[in-house]
């Protein structure tokens, strides 16, 4: 489970050293021509694109690794690169028709009149940044700034060009203009009809829609919830469901087939077969430990079976390399039934340092899980230690972006009550976010020069221990009653995940005043640290409604757990409030020990719902306390932001690596790079399924 920054109302986490309803459209902004960075941020926010800022993430420890660990980390890389159009194509049914099409117009533009192509470049950054155009944070879909006639335009000018001639994937070519103009005709209504599939998920569709059907996700096919109240799934994770003609159920399984033609392909079957291939690479560099997980997951690419997911599973928890890495259907946010996992990945090397401070709350899982305020009932008694590391991040791709600043996987219960964790704490990733942020929106929504203050010298510290603490000691928590030994999300269905989310926020919470993370020298000041998490916990409340530009509800299970937590102690319990001062709304804490009170009464609740599945229990407080807000106050809050000039939304750029191989094709030097250019990121992407697409050399920062 993934802990998603607290949408930059401190500075994102640095590295922890402590120790010692729809929308019609995006705003106008977003649709805008990329707007230059700041020059003071020049060096971390390498491009913009209205209310999007594109940042460049390091990781200067690659450059630690011997030559045997740098082979490995590229050829996991190119898996991760293999497995990214996946998530399009999960995204929306004509996602992957859009990549294809904006992709080929960017790379064969010459002669396009330069107006139109700002325009489309800008959008199809937006499009990359967001794997589709539904906006990644609030799952509303935004519209270009171009019109049908300039895309018709641009796409016969870059057929004229060369482009569309060759298959992308497994789509097939456009090769005329007749079939060029079919393709567009298909995918009108995608990229300008703002009434047409408005939502990526729909967790609360308007007009008593079906959660399903108002998705534009494509983990169903003419499915309702009706439909699946007596199946089943043998492929719960990594399947597509469809309803036939005929009214029947079918699982179309994720799977590459194997070898020896016993389990046939499936869905996805030239993407999955491309990754294993690198993967085999990647196994003859890594250890045997290594080289067993990365089997592990071949066999499940090839045979689709959540045998060999489990299988896979348990050896990668237990798998400690220093460069690691996760690839697969992975996170169930974006299944409004929270099911059907989003194709994902992310390579990875350990920081020392920072991991041994994370080390020290991981020995003592069992000292906090006794500590914890619900019945004893709920409290495991025999712990497998969580694997624990600080890391630096080589590559994200699919679902899988830089606002992660800490993961919690894998996600089976299974898996967890066998072997455990392993939790991640992203520390390029915050270390880039907090460069990029800075302390302006602290300032203009810090309720009191007291709080303004105290986030401005312990934020960073408490979001760090904040998501560490939600990470290995939150997810890590708790035990189910007997009857849900296959875990709660059956019984919680599109709850399941917000509620997940706010119990690992509530823990971090709960512990934050707990001498042990004194006793174990993770905290300087933690009187000062611990207020300045319960700060941050009031106010988001408020500010990520920056981030949610039309309609009055949220759908986004992270940010549905924050305004759980906060109306929950609002209004239950009083030590939050909310107060307008000349125009301009505050939310502050009254009363820290109170709220801290209320916080351990609302985290027992959650632990009582997950333990027992009691679905009707976290619909009534999801519904009441997390869903919907009130318009005026968000835009309010938006107005207030656009004076600031910060970026909403945030996408990451990787490293590259680049691998030098002699005259039998055998890599004698891998280097690291840091393109400047997110066209060139993507558009080399983009090359492994379509070699037309590969950019010229970028401007790079080695």
């Amino acid at each position: 489970m993934k802990n998603v920054v607290w949408l930059m109302l401190v500075p994102a986490a640095c590295v922890w050293l402590s120790c010692s309803a729809p929308r019609k459209s995006e705003p106008a902004a977003s649709q805008a021509a990329p707007t230059p960075a700041p020059a003071a941020k020049a060096d971390v926010l390498v491009d913009r694109v209205g209310t999007t800022g594109f940042i460049q993430v390091q990781a200067e420890s690659f450059k630690a690794l011997d030559a045997r660990q740098q082979q490995l980390a590229y050829w996991l890389t190119q898996a991760a690169i293999a497995i990214d159009p996946i998530f399009y194509d999960q995204a929306s049914r004509f996602g992957l028709a859009q990549k294809r099409l904006l992709e080929e117009v960017v790379a064969h533009s010459d002669g396009l009149d330069a107006a139109v192509t700002t325009k489309i470049v800008g959008f199809a950054k937006l499009f990359w940044a967001n794997r589709g155009n539904h906006n990644d944070t609030t799952a509303q879909k935004f519209l270009p700034g171009f019109t049908r006639a300039d895309l018709r335009q641009a796409a016969l000018s870059a057929q004229k060009n060369g482009a569309m001639k060759t298959a992308y994937g497994d789509l097939p070519p456009l090769e005329t203009p007749a079939a060029l103009e079919q393709e567009l005709a298909r995918l009108d209504r995608a990229f300008f009809d703002a009434d047409f599939e408005p939502m990526l998920t729909a967790k609360s569709p308007r007009g008593g829609q079906d959660i399903l059907q108002a998705s534009s996700n494509t983990y169903y096919q003419g499915v309702t919830v009706a439909d699946l109240k007596s199946v089943r799934e043998k492929y719960p994770l990594n399947s597509r469901l469809v309803k036939g003609a005929d009214g029947r159920l079918r699982e179309d399984v994720y799977r590459a087939g194997t070898p020896d033609g016993r389990v046939a392909p499936g869905l996805y079957a030239m993407y999955l077969k491309n990754a294993i291939g690198h993967l085999e690479k990647a196994r003859t560099m890594a250890e045997p430990a290594q080289a067993t997980v990365i089997g592990d997951l071949i066999r499940f690419y090839q045979t689709g079976e959540f045998a060999d997911h489990l299988t896979f599973g348990a050896s990668w928890v237990q798998n400690n390399a220093t460069v690691d890495f996760a690839n697969g259907f992975i996170e169930v946010y974006r299944d409004a039934r929270g099911r059907k996992g989003s194709s994902q990945a992310f390579v990875s090397i350990t920081d020392k340092r920072v991991t041994e401070a994370m080390t020290k709350l991981a020995d003592n899982a069992a000292y906090f899980e006794q500590k914890a305020p619900w019945d004893a009932r709920y409290k495991k008694q025999d712990f497998k230690l969580p694997v624990v590391k600080a890391v630096e991040t080589l590559i994200e791709t699919g679902d899988f972006g830089v606002t992660t600043t800490g993961d919690n996987l894998p996600n089976e219960n299974e898996i967890h009550e066998k072997y455990g964790t392993k939790n991640f704490l992203f520390t390029g990733s915050s270390r880039t976010l907090n460069a990029a942020s800075g302390q302006a929106s602290t300032r203009e929504f810090g309720p009191s020069p007291e709080v303004i203050a105290r986030l401005g010298k312990y934020g960073a510290e408490a979001d760090d221990l904040e998501t560490a603490l939600h990470e290995v000691i939150g997810h890590g928590s708790g035990k189910l009653s007997a009857r849900l030994k296959g875990g709660a999300e059956p019984y919680l269905k599109e709850y399941a995940s917000t509620l997940e989310e706010a119990r690992a926020d509530l823990m971090a919470l709960w512990n934050a005043w707990d001498p042990k993370l004194k006793d174990l020298g993770l905290v300087t000041n933690q009187d000062e640290e611990a207020r300045a998490m319960y700060d941050m916990a009031a106010l988001a409340v408020v500010t990520q409604l920056r981030s949610i530009p039309g309609g009055d509800t949220i759908e986004e299970d992270h940010q549905r757990n924050r305004a759980l937590i906060a109306n929950y102690i609002m209004e239950t319990n009083g030590a939050i409030a909310m107060t307008d001062r000349n125009g301009k709304t505050y939310v502050q804490v009254t009363d820290y020990p109170k709220m801290r009170d209320a916080v351990g009464t609302l985290l027992a609740e959650l632990m009582r719902i997950k333990a027992e599945g009691d679905y009707a229990a976290i619909k009534a407080l999801v519904d009441t306390y997390g869903v919907h807000f009130n318009p005026a106050l968000r835009d309010q809050v938006v107005a207030r932001y656009q004076k600031l000039d910060l970026p909403t939304y945030w996408a990451g750029i990787n490293a590259e690596l680049v691998a030098e191989t002699d005259a039998k094709g055998a890599i004698t030097k891998v280097d690291i790079r840091y393109p400047r250019d997110p066209v060139h990121q993507y558009l080399s992407y983009g090359a492994m399924y379509c070699p037309g697409l590969a950019p010229a050399a970028a401007v790079v920062r080695k």
